[in-house]
């Protein structure tokens, strides 16, 4: 089990019920009252702790490693997956995984950033930082989707685009300039979010969307707490203030018109209650595809395009 510094109380808490219960697991000694005013404390204590998260505090729940992965969401909210590998260049690039698969009744294209939940699968993901491959193999899922006329649904959560030699040495800022250009274009529906860390351009490349969404706690950045901290500070160590700076929780992207809808998560964060987000993850999305039925191609991309024309705000003025 990952604790993150500020739930320690709770666990605390936690442990010393769990060890009272088997303490008095056939035990004479009534501890029903001493049981109920400790359960009553955990749930003040929980209320206190998740009820004034700050950003940074919230970064770290969006990066905990029992949060559900695109796999998960995959497996538990759709049906009939058939998993397409390759870019047709490369290689297979398994931190981005991609296929068919039923929603609903609706047939769809889903892809997305895949983790792993230790050190041997982490390392075959490559921690969910993408290779070229892997966006080359992304816009070819949804060129084929585009060409069976079906909906696209892409689930983000990255830390970036991986920067190593061989990546760059096969292209990965053409690889991702291609899928932003190319996303704009593909004429089918397209629904991106935001399930954990949404960095950079790691994640902006499956992230043009005729709607995007985000869960509760995770985030969406042009860079990294961390590496903006490296810049500005020349210190990583201040990552928290960068993150209050970098406005990068769902409420502030909302209100810049960046993102179009957040998805609450339980108190705690997604980890804490998987079922209940898979099942609002599903009402979201169907509630989503629904509002693209019925528009034709033409129509969809000039509502994409409007959409990002919008993000932001600037002043002309005459020199």
């Amino acid at each position: 089990m990952s604790i993150i510094d500020f739930e320690r109380p709770i666990y605390e808490l936690e442990r010393k019920i769990q060890e009272l219960r088997e303490f008095g697991t056939g035990s004479k000694i009534p501890l029903g009252p001493e049981l109920k005013r400790l359960e009553e404390k955990l749930a003040q204590v929980r209320k206190q702790v998740y009820g004034k998260l700050g950003v940074w505090q919230r970064v770290q729940i969006a990066r905990h490693p029992d949060r559900p992965y695109t796999l998960d969401y995959i497996k538990t909210i759709m049906t009939d997956f058939i998993e397409l590998r390759g870019d047709r260049q490369f290689a297979d690039d398994t931190a981005i995984v991609g296929g068919f698969a039923t929603l609903g009744d609706r047939k769809i294209m889903v892809l997305g950033h895949q983790k792993g939940r230790d050190t041997t699968e982490n390392i075959m993901r490559n921690f969910g930082c993408a290779h070229p491959e892997g966006y080359r193999k992304a816009i070819r899922l949804m060129r084929l989707a585009a060409k069976c006329g079906l909906p696209v649904i892409c689930f983000i959560d990255t830390p970036g685009a991986y920067p190593g030699i061989g990546a760059e040495e096969r292209g990965q800022a053409q690889a991702i300039a291609e899928n932003l250009r190319d996303m704009a274009r593909v004429p089918t529906p397209l629904i991106s979010v935001v399930i954990g860390e949404g960095g950079s351009g790691g994640a902006l490349g499956i992230g043009v969307a005729d709607k995007v969404m985000m869960l509760e706690h995770a985030y969406y950045s042009v860079i990294s707490p961390e590496g903006c901290a490296s810049i500005l500070w020349r210190n990583a160590m201040k990552a928290p203030e960068a993150a209050e700076a970098l406005k990068l929780n769902g409420e502030h992207l909302l209100k810049f018109g960046i993102i179009d809808e957040i998805i609450p998560e339980p108190l705690g964060g997604a980890h804490k209650n998987p079922e209940q987000v898979y099942q609002d993850m599903k009402r979201a999305l169907l509630k989503s595809l629904k509002a693209f039925f019925g528009l034709s191609p033409e129509e969809l991309l000039e509502k994409r395009y409007q959409r990002f024309r919008r993000i932001g705000e600037f002043t002309e003025a005459a020199v």
